[in-house]
């Protein structure tokens, strides 16, 4: 592992922000600390977290009951909604979301760990907004940055007085540096890197993503529509011609990390289940380090008596999880998940089936996705077997790898790296 750099701070709610840490994990040499979680938090602290996490797991799971469940997930999700990009207007007026934050971190929240983490004074990097807030807040000695985990962010990601602040954010895109311009950050505190995707899925030149999506197109295009039409731009970009690809169509399909939608995963089998049966199609449960999820998908493929062709990603710990989840990314053809932070993964070349949003931040990942090209909406999971047949068929899930490749940003983990190895 390299030599310590940074240290690099994440937040253990769902899997966004750790999943956005892992990659970053060489600059921070191995370790990443986890703000509400780690030894020697103060019991208090621990407790705050631990209840704000089952609130909201418990409103997300809650969101699937009819009429009130989508009442009262509205109601949260008001208080985090992101405002609509235009008309560019000012949008520093801190909100309620933000206050609620900034009102734990004046009685302490985060004090213990900037204290602890002032020994050193490397480059504090976080994934999680309110621990650099809370850095900043707790006058931090060293240099504070925080990376944005989504394709757009609230206005609770930006400190309370912006203008006066000293954090430095790594945005994804123009678009976001655009957005925090309008929250009254000041722009030579914007750096535009791109999400720090998993380097295991890209290599240094980009070999090792090129070599899994010319594999990829193969089973995404059957009946050779898509590269007969653009064979001049696929060897262009890769020097190369399509190759057969070394299994069956394989798809994977991710829960959420409260568990929403994993319904969505047993229909996907039982419809595939002859063609899994005779080796044609691969399916890839993704559990995420949820045994309860496990068990949901054991049970289901018990039922269906499905002896091989479908296998569970899964382990109890997250950064093993995410190791076992970046290789399954290798050989599959397609994701299908909830437009989480998980939409990014498109810039590797695969397609996105998009399940129903959660929320007001998975409203703009969507529209990310959809805006380059790299996610198709999921038509009602019940007819998958009739509905990605006909997008199979028609060539249209390799213009979306492709089209994903070409537009998104692959090399924020090596743009930020590249950021500290100057210093």
């Amino acid at each position: 592992m390299a030599h310590k750099k940074i240290n690099l701070i994440s937040a253990d709610m769902g899997y966004g922000h750790q999943r956005a840490a892992y990659p970053l994990l060489d600059l921070a040499g191995g370790e990443i600390i986890t703000l509400n979680n780690y030894p020697g938090i103060p019991a208090w602290e621990r407790d705050y977290w631990l209840k704000s996490l089952r609130s909201y797991e418990k409103v997300s799971r809650f969101k699937k009951v009819p009429l009130f469940g989508n009442l009262v997930f509205s109601v949260m999700d008001y208080f985090q909604k992101i405002s609509p990009l235009y008309p560019l207007r000012d949008l520093s007026q801190s909100t309620i979301q933000q206050k609620y934050f900034y009102r734990f971190i004046k009685k302490g929240l985060g004090k213990d760990l900037v204290k602890k983490l002032n020994q050193n004074k490397l480059p504090f990097v976080t994934t999680f907004f309110v621990a650099a807030q809370a850095a900043e807040y707790h006058n931090y000695q060293g240099e504070i940055f925080c990376v944005i985990c989504d394709t757009d962010a609230s206005r609770a990601w930006a400190p309370l007085e912006p203008k006066n602040s000293r954090i430095k954010y790594f945005v994804p895109s123009e678009k976001v540096k655009q957005r925090f311009l309008m929250y009254g950050l000041k722009e030579e505190n914007l750096i535009i890197t791109g999400f720090p995707l998993p380097k295991e899925n890209i290599g240094k030149d980009k070999n090792i993503l090129k070599t899994d999506l010319l594999r990829r197109l193969k089973n995404l295009d059957p009946d050779n529509r898509y590269q007969k039409e653009y064979q001049s731009l696929i060897k262009k970009e890769f020097s190369s011609t399509i190759v057969a690809s070394p299994h069956p169509l394989t798809i994977t399909f991710a829960v959420g990390g409260a568990g929403a939608q994993k319904e969505i995963g047993l229909i996907i089998i039982e419809k595939y289940a002859e063609k899994i049966r005779n080796q044609e199609v691969i399916v890839n449960l993704v559990a995420g380090n949820r045994p309860e999820i496990k068990k949901y998908f054991e049970n289901g493929i018990k039922r269906l008596n499905l002896k091989s062709g479908v296998k569970i990603i899964f382990d109890r710990n997250k950064i093993e999880y995410f190791k076992k989840f970046n290789q399954c990314l290798r050989s599959s053809d397609i994701l299908w998940t909830k437009p989480s932070e998980l939409s990014f993964y498109c810039a590797l070349g695969l397609p996105i089936i998009i399940s129903s949003p959660v929320g007001s931040q998975e409203d703009f990942n969507h529209n990310w996705l959809i805006s380059v090209g790299g996610g198709v909406d999921s038509l009602d999971p019940k007819y998958v077997d009739q509905w990605l047949a006909d997008l199979l068929a028609s060539g249209r899930l390799a213009r979306a790898a492709v089209d994903a490749y070409l537009n998104a940003e692959q090399m924020g983990v090596y743009n930020i790296e590249n950021i500290f190895s100057s210093k």
